[in-house]
């Protein structure tokens, strides 16, 4: 697939170690503009990856995205193929990697500010994750301390 980005994209890529004894997207945590798109590449030669939204609509999750955004799920990517996602409503997005969810591969997107007027960070205490898993999902306030 295709791996050339606009100037507005965002590139997130999904990782492994040589043996797969650990996986993660990186970076884990990123703030964007509405309207950006963010693209996940697998770089993991050695495992396939996903990337799921927290929603009812997925394997009945708790949701975990805005409100008024739509859920999405990549479905197994293999080594080197993409997934690309525009997001436009304002707002907290955490999402999974299906396999390997309970191996903490996980990930947030902060797409706008607190202080656009339709922001929704209701996936901040929207709970229906294990602790340690949820524990790995960056601070709103890390991410935008990284930009």
């Amino acid at each position: 697939m295709n791996e050339v980005h606009g100037d507005n994209d965002v590139v997130i890529t999904m990782k492994g170690t040589p043996r797969g004894e650990r996986v993660w997207f990186e970076p884990k945590g990123v703030a964007i503009e509405p309207g950006t798109t963010v693209t996940f590449i697998n770089r993991d030669p050695g495992n396939s990856h996903t990337v799921t939204a927290y929603h009812p609509e997925i394997f009945d999750r708790v949701r975990r995205i805005p409100k008024a955004a739509k859920p999405f799920d990549s479905g197994y990517l293999l080594p080197g193929q993409t997934f690309s996602l525009t997001l436009t409503v304002p707002g907290v997005y955490d999402y999974y990697c299906v396999p390997h969810e309970m191996a903490a591969m996980v990930g947030r997107i902060i797409v706008g500010s607190p202080a656009l007027e339709d922001w929704d960070d209701s996936a901040l205490g929207a709970g229906g994750v294990r602790g340690d898993v949820s524990a790995q999902f960056p601070s709103v306030r890390d991410i935008f301390n990284a930009r």
